[in-house]
């Protein structure tokens, strides 16, 4: 088991009031029973007991989750509706989210047409541990700088932003492909585009106070800093505010995470219920930071000391 204190800060949960909505849908996304269809990917068959609270709750504590951030799946493609379809399914998880037990804390969306800008501020002092982005909406500078508003609010409010994959947009000469095709290919280029386009737009200096968290590792776009200085761009410079996540990447990928952006960039995230919470990440000293202390830096909380901490990347590199 993991250790009792971590957060995990990339879950998902269709709460029982938007299962219903997506149900009674006719356009995608909708649910039938519990096959999920959306624009973009092969229909998919939810586990409804992986969207049951209580074995959520019970699952976490056992692989040592003590808080679960939560979002809207943006591969649904909720956020790119019609505004008025796109709002009312948001207003239906928002308040979904506020009522689940503490165990949980939950990302706030936006549409990406006229972001609510006031509600969004409402929602962050409400509770919501910040504001989850698609990675679609995010592929370029320009993209980013279009985003400016809604960066803006999350900074002023303390809150960090979740970049994370979007809708797979299907081409009409792609031809047949494999149903892993998305989560391997789109998804990550997808997270590789924001985190380049982040890079080029130095975001770090428009929004000096925002902390961004890349899931997905951030497609892996990290350990290609070193063809990036190749092929012109300047010497690698470590943001304190970037955070990438840990999920649907094993130890060997994560170690090269580690040595392109250093250990305190790293939080965990699961993309529960589609993976599981790593629960080895090379010694005590590196569990505690990637599990407790860097996801708190990240949300913006404070982790009480530890002794030895400052030890992970050497207990990393051993275990590696």
């Amino acid at each position: 088991m993991g250790q009792p204190d971590g957060v995990d800060v990339h879950q998902h949960l269709l709460p029982d009031e938007l299962i219903d909505r997506l149900r009674a849908r006719s356009r995608r996304p909708f649910l039938r029973g519990w096959t999920l269809f959306t624009a973009g990917e092969p229909p998919f068959e939810v586990d409804p007991e992986s969207h049951d609270i209580d074995r959520r709750i019970s699952a976490d504590e056992a692989s040592g989750v003590r808080l679960a951030c939560v979002s809207l799946s943006a591969p649904l493609g909720v956020e790119y509706l019609p505004r008025a379809e796109a709002g009312l399914l948001l207003e239906l998880w928002h308040a979904a989210a506020l009522d689940l037990p503490p165990h949980f804390a939950a990302w706030a969306s936006v549409p990406a047409v006229e972001p609510d800008l006031d509600s969004l501020g409402d929602l962050l002092r409400a509770g919501f541990v910040g504001v989850q982005l698609p990675a679609t909406d995010l592929s370029s500078p320009a993209a980013w700088q279009r985003a400016g508003d809604v960066l803006r609010v999350a900074a002023e409010a303390g809150k960090p932003v979740l970049v994370h994959p979007g809708p797979v947009i299907r081409r009409p000469l792609t031809g047949c492909l494999p149903e892993w095709w998305g989560p391997v290919v789109t998804y990550t280029t997808q997270m590789q585009a924001a985190w380049w386009a982040w890079e080029a737009v130095r975001g770090s200096e428009l929004f000096p106070q925002l902390r961004v968290i890349f899931a997905a590792g951030a497609g892996l776009a990290p350990v290609h800093h070193e063809r990036y200085t190749t092929r012109g761009g300047p010497s690698h410079r470590v943001e304190p505010n970037v955070f990438v996540d840990t999920s649907s990447y094993g130890p060997r990928s994560l170690d090269a995470l580690v040595r392109a952006l250093g250990i305190d960039a790293l939080v965990l995230g699961s993309d529960t219920p589609y993976a599981a919470p790593l629960p080895d990440l090379g010694g005590d000293a590196a569990l505690h930071a990637v599990r407790v202390r860097n996801p708190q830096r990240a949300l913006g909380g404070a982790a009480p000391a530890r002794k030895g901490e400052r030890k992970e990347e050497a207990t990393w590199r051993r275990a590696s």
